[in-house]
């Protein structure tokens, strides 16, 4: 079983989750109900993940057929970026609430700070990066207008934590100085390749917990075809990762996400295959030396797969 950690208003969750990005509609809730059974109980889904209905019939069948109770499980989804106005935020969680079959969920982030044209359910869903037929285009709303309507959810019951996602220090400082609920948790992009230590260091500093995805870096991206994949070394492949890993008698994807974890991070690994899952889930049962984590966090080079500008070639986007 996962290592729980504690939020900032005292709420535990696990420390090692199941990532729903890229789950396909076909096969996520038997993936779902299958990661239950090896012993998952953290959830890392969203609205533009486009798979909450399936992700919510997995969650339902395994507490029917008594896997599991509802209040053992951590079910995380994400506001997306069209639905970041006040009035559109509770609609945002209505839907997600009802898509998943559920009465609350336990984690609701802003997905990223960027308030795109509101696109109606009816018309898409989820919009995506879509904002209409103008092409790309954005709302004038101020991120503290979207995190009071995050905080009137936990105040009604919808929602019990709320977190922040793709945020960068400055954003989350000016967010704390005005913040009623102060975020529980941040969630980044977060491997090797691009280690961000600093904002690591200032949202821990103040009581904020990190989650970290795609730790397995460009292996995350490979079936996207993106662009930079091509230019790096596997990490799964990369010497300073096989060393270690052979060190320790462990797969180099057990290194990396026991390099997250060691340093206090939370981590949303996915696999297809049950042998894989119940490794990602123990990942605890080892420690790497200061030295090696040291040297894992020395493979750093800035790296950013998951980057906005690259979204909409007509408007690119500064986050």
């Amino acid at each position: 079983m996962s290592t729980y950690v504690t939020l900032n208003n005292g709420i535990k969750i696990p420390q090692v989750g199941f990532g729903c990005w890229k789950l396909s509609n076909e096969t996520a809730a038997e993936q779902i109900y299958e990661a239950i059974k090896v012993g998952y109980r953290l959830f890392d889904g969203a609205q533009d993940y486009g798979n909450e209905k399936e992700v919510g019939e997995g969650i339902r069948k395994a507490i029917a057929d008594g896997l599991v109770k509802r209040e053992e499980l951590t079910v995380v989804s994400k506001l997306w970026n069209s639905f970041h106005a006040p009035k559109n935020v509770e609609l945002a969680i209505n839907k997600v609430l009802s898509d998943l079959g559920l009465d609350y969920i336990d984690v609701f982030y802003i997905h990223f700070p960027i308030a795109q044209k509101f696109v109606p359910i009816e018309e898409k869903y989820p919009p995506n990066i879509y904002c209409g037929p103008n092409g790309w285009e954005f709302e004038d709303v101020p991120i503290l207008d979207t995190w009071r309507a995050m905080e009137k959810l936990v105040n009604d019951g919808k929602v019990k934590s709320i977190g922040i996602s793709n945020f960068n220090g400055a954003l989350i400082q000016d967010l704390l100085r005005s913040a009623k609920i102060k975020p529980q948790l941040l969630q980044i992009e977060h491997h090797p390749y691009l280690v961000q230590p600093r904002l690591i260091k200032y949202a821990q500093d103040n009581g904020i917990q990190v989650t970290g995805y795609s730790t397995f870096g460009p292996q995350s991206f490979v079936e996207l075809e993106h662009p930079k994949v091509k230019d790096v070394v596997s990490l799964f492949q990369h010497e300073t990762i096989k060393k270690i890993a052979q060190a320790h008698s462990v797969s180099a994807g057990k290194v990396l996400l026991r390099w997250a974890t060691q340093r206090g991070i939370l981590v949303i690994p996915k696999s297809n295959h049950k042998e894989r899952l119940a490794e990602n889930l123990n990942v605890n049962d080892f420690d790497l030396t200061q030295a090696e984590i040291d040297e894992i966090s020395a493979l750093d080079i800035g790296l950013r797969f998951n980057d906005p500008w690259s979204w909409a070639d007509e408007s690119p986007t500064f986050i």
